[in-house]
């Protein structure tokens, strides 16, 4: 169980999303939140506060008498649970709800303390409110998706329970559980943020690690397949680069090899001596970029990814909600930290390092399933009769429509603002669009580090290298014979596709 206070990392989201751990609330969190209340409560009367006692948007001009105010929530929520599209993945939601329930929780919303206590339960017992990805233009906090996140709180949508998908009503009268009653800006609180952005966000960050270090682990076995010299990942070299995320990369490199018996010395070999007439040297004096390079490709990688997750660490434990209620100021301020250009932006960078991670992989799979360059394998691996049989040539079709795909993907959605409500929301981020398009990039790099890791078993199979790889690459090659046997006859390939893609993602 753990207990939320204040201040959630990255990897308390990975307990509680990942691996299911239980939230309870710190009292301190819930007299915080009180007190933020009870000060909302007294401080509105007799003053206009944007949406506690006007409209809202372009709307905003327009006064709502006292006794119209609960239902102006209720109408808020309801008019905008417009999405449409496909639904988020649990997992997205629920990061979605611990990220609203952590900014709420920071006391500048004026919520009452029975929606902490809802989000709460949704979250323990693995109730997801039906979210779709279309609907959000990022600018004005998620309105759209996180009304749909409202509604349910308010008892009505729809939520996915225990894998079905159900009336959120139905479910609560199951599990007994009461839907919150609106006292003062519930509505507008929930909705106004960046909290479904930074929820797919989180999730992106947890898989562009796992593909990163898939890709790294990847990237040494194939350097080990060609026998690669060792220079290009020391020490020495890369620490003449000042780039944190490169020198990490060899690092992790260097002790992913450390015991091979393939990666050999310059020095054992094109140091000692050579013939005066020999005009051409039989032995590769340097290999190829997408083999030589990983260090300079994987470095800014490594590095975008950890700032993104500086960013969406920020973002999550700050109130990103508008008005912003200060008890200790005795104040309400207007702005904007609803809007999301930061996460927007950390999901471009992302998307375009996973696509070069993407295209790094493509690379190396070219390089072995391509016979006139690698000089030591028969044409795309192919281990049972040339002409007959076809090895990994079909599935590298698959590879190259993929990673096409994800370069065309990578266009920047931060720079794609379309003005909308009347123009109230003149600029806005786009950052939902930008998470779920990240998403999708992220999956497809899963898809084209599948068909490597196939075809870099294959390789070894072919070479007999089985006892010389190092003990990381041997580890790889035994999970993924447990799925793919070694196979010289054509076959089916899709369904070892996926179980090689979920074994990867399971990493």
């Amino acid at each position: 169980m753990m207990k939320i206070n204040n201040f959630l990392e990255l990897k308390d989201f990975q307990k509680i999303i990942i691996e299911n751990e239980k939230i309870e609330l710190d009292e301190s969190l819930l007299s915080r939140v009180d007190k933020s209340f009870q000060f909302l409560k007294e401080f509105s009367k007799n003053k206009v506060i944007y949406g506690v006692n006007t409209g809202f948007g372009p709307m905003a001009q327009f006064k709502i008498s006292d006794e119209d105010t609960h239902q102006l929530q209720y109408n808020l929520i309801r008019s905008h649970s417009s999405g449409i599209g496909n639904p988020l993945p649990a997992e997205e939601v629920k990061a979605c709800m611990l990220a609203r329930l952590n900014t709420l929780s920071l006391g500048n919303s004026g919520v009452h303390q029975s929606v902490i206590y809802l989000l709460q339960e949704l979250i323990n017992r693995n109730i997801t409110p039906l979210i779709f990805e279309h609907g959000g233009v990022g600018a004005s906090g998620d309105l759209v998706q996180l009304a749909h996140l409202a509604l349910v709180l308010i008892g009505e949508g729809e939520v996915f329970y225990k894998g079905e998908r159900k009336s959120t009503k139905d479910v609560f009268e199951t599990e007994g559980l009461e839907p919150i009653k609106v006292e003062i800006r519930e509505g507008l609180a929930l909705m106004n943020g960046t909290s479904v952005m930074s929820g797919i966000g989180i999730v992106n960050a947890y898989k562009a690690n796992q593909l990163t270090d898939i890709s790294l682990r990847l990237s040494c076995a194939i350097n080990e397949i060609v026998q690669a010299y060792d220079d290009h990942l020391s020490e020495a070299l890369n620490g003449t680069k000042k780039h944190y995320g490169q020198q990490k990369v060899a690092e992790r490199m260097r002790a992913h090899l450390a015991d091979s018996k393939l990666i050999r010395k310059r020095e054992d070999h094109l140091y000692t001596h050579f013939e005066e007439q020999e005009k051409v040297f039989k032995e590769k004096v340097q290999e190829y970029y997408s083999l030589r390079c990983v260090p300079q490709i994987l470095g800014p990688v490594l590095d975008t990814l950890e700032y993104t997750e500086k960013v969406l660490e920020n973002e999550i434990n700050s109130a990103n909600d508008n008005p912003i209620i200060n008890v200790e100021d005795q104040h309400v301020y207007h702005g904007g930290n609803f809007h999301g250009d930061y996460i927007s932006l950390e999901m471009d960078k992302l998307k375009i390092v996973v696509t070069k991670l993407t295209m790094l992989a493509e690379r190396q799979l070219n390089y072995l399933l391509n016979s006139k360059i690698n000089e030591i394998l028969p044409p795309f691996v192919n281990l049972g009769k040339l002409g007959f049989n076809f090895g990994m040539q079909g599935v590298q079709f698959t590879a190259t429509s993929t990673t096409a795909e994800s370069q065309m993907l990578s266009n920047p959605m931060y720079v794609h603002s379309i003005p909308n409500n009347n123009d109230n929301q003149d600029i806005v981020s786009m950052g939902t669009n930008a998470a779920v398009i990240c998403r999708k990039v992220i999956e497809n790099a899963f898809e084209v580090l599948s068909i490597e890791a196939i075809t870099i078993i294959q390789a070894v199979e072919y070479l007999g290298f089985q006892d010389k790889v190092s003990s990381s690459t041997k580890e790889l090659y035994d999970e993924i014979r447990k799925i793919i046997p070694a196979f010289s006859d054509d076959m089916v390939m899709y369904p070892y596709l996926e179980e090689v893609k979920k074994y990867l993602k399971g990493m």
